[in-house]
């Protein structure tokens, strides 16, 4: 059985000041604090999360 294909992102801005919605998204990701990194599955449901606040996250490479 094939591991399942991960990223990791990186939360790099922060959700002061910025709308409700986007505040979610990063909660949906598991993200809360600066600088945290999380690793999700590679999926289109969070690579379109992700493409949703680009300039709060970052997609981490090893």
């Amino acid at each position: 059985m094939a591991k399942a294909k991960t990223i990791k992102i990186k939360q790099i801005g922060s959700p002061i000041r910025r709308p409700e919605g986007q505040r979610q998204i990063l909660i949906g990701l598991g993200l809360n604090k600066m600088h945290k990194v999380v690793e999700r599955q590679d999926t289109p449901e969070v690579r379109g999360a992700v493409a949703k606040v680009p300039h709060l996250v970052a997609i981490v490479e090893d």
